[in-house]
């Protein structure tokens, strides 16, 4: 186990399943954990379910939207007037859901959710991450199958919507993120990786899918804790330092399937999301 004593962590998607036991693991190995939830009840809670696991666990709320550009702005900026410095983002936020909707910044929610949070938190985060370098990203992913990003409907506007539809592609779209953003910070003391974490049972992930899935989901899938393993080791291991710009599963490389493998996609994507994030100019992640 690392001795993460003296670093900072944040973790998305951290009041349940995967995102929480990746809180309680870098509790446990001595980090502080700005823990993001949705809410300061939900945030609350996982405090005390953390707390009795970890009690000398240091975690600090930090409540926050995903699906709100706002409102991520409004979250680093309280952590920015916390730390200075940042030595590990964990994005462990996702959603399913099974109707269409929008946002507040008129955007389609799954994508909204799974890949401009992990987009813009990692960017607004970028120089409390450069300032504490050697730091890491980790972004939870998920085998993508043949799924491939539409660029002229990333917000899955047209045809019949579904949740399988609009889902995996977002995964694909995290595992071009993590690539695109590990090739500019080469060199900038920042790794990145996509992790693939496998069904995780008992979480509130599919909870407004319903139905056999979720059904399933819970009868073959791995307790939270072992499926958060990869993330973990791939944030605090002396080990992975070094490691970027992969795609891992049960701490063994990934191959990036079809498109994820796609350097002209990787950066197609990114410059969506600068435009959708409304950053001026077009700054790549490796600005000063």
């Amino acid at each position: 186990m690392a001795d993460l004593s003296g670093k900072i962590a944040v973790v998305s998607g951290a009041t349940g399943g995967i995102g929480k036991a990746v809180v309680t693991a870098l509790a446990r190995q001595g980090a502080t954990v700005a823990v993001i939830g949705r809410s300061a009840t939900r945030i609350e809670d996982a405090r005390r379910e953390v707390t009795t696991a970890v009690p000398r666990a240091v975690l600090e709320p930090l409540v926050c939207d995903l699906s709100s550009q706002g409102s991520i702005r409004s979250a680093v900026g309280t952590f920015f007037g916390r730390h200075e410095r940042l030595d590990i983002l964990v994005n462990a936020a996702g959603v399913f859901r099974k109707n269409r909707e929008v946002t507040v910044d008129g955007l389609e929610m799954t994508f909204a959710t799974n890949v401009m949070s992990y987009f813009l938190l990692s960017e607004l985060l970028l120089p409390a991450l450069k300032r504490a370098a050697p730091a890491r990203i980790v972004n939870i992913a998920s085998l993508y199958g043949g799924a491939k990003l539409d660029f002229d409907d990333l917000q899955t506007a047209k045809g019949k919507y579904s949740f399988m539809r609009s889902t995996p592609p977002t995964m694909l779209a995290r595992v071009l993120l993590s690539k695109q953003m590990a090739a500019d910070l080469a060199g900038a003391g920042v790794v990145v990786n996509a992790v693939h974490p496998g069904l995780a049972k008992n979480t509130q992930l599919l909870k407004d899918v319903g139905g056999v899935f979720a059904v399933l989901t819970n009868l073959i899938g791995k307790p939270a804790e072992q499926a958060a393993d990869t993330a973990v080791w791939l944030a605090s291991d002396p080990s992975t330092a070094t490691v970027t710009g992969k795609f891992w599963a049960k701490r063994k490389e990934l191959p990036a399937a079809g498109m994820g493998s796609d350097p002209a996609a990787q950066q197609r994507l990114w410059d969506e999301c600068v435009r959708l994030a409304g950053i001026t100019g077009g700054v790549p992640s490796s600005r000063a």
